[in-house]
């Protein structure tokens, strides 16, 4: 079983989210979780570090996984209009 980590990015948008929505996106995180690549999941292209796209209706999720650590990073979290435009890679592994 992995374990989430969320960037500054995903945090902010978790935050300044509804209570529904958030609802949603927590239960499609806790599938990954168990599934950290499942069958609707999409590699994202462009980035230094393999990424992974899974979608919560309009809402696009962006993460990296760990397998040395069990960790899935959530990397960014926001609109499908907007999840792309952010400079790429500015979240940092610890």
């Amino acid at each position: 079983m992995f374990e989430l980590e969320y960037s500054n990015l995903s945090k902010r948008f978790l935050k300044n989210s509804e209570r529904k929505l958030l609802l949603r996106i927590f239960d499609k995180l806790e599938k990954l979780k168990e599934n950290p690549v499942p069958s609707d999941v999409k590699r994202v292209e462009g980035y230094k570090e393999t990424t992974f796209r899974i979608r919560v209706g309009k809402i696009r999720i962006l993460y990296r996984i760990n397998h040395e650590k069990n960790i899935i990073l959530i990397s960014k979290i926001d609109k499908r209009e907007k999840i792309y435009d952010y400079s790429k890679s500015k979240f940092v592994e610890k």
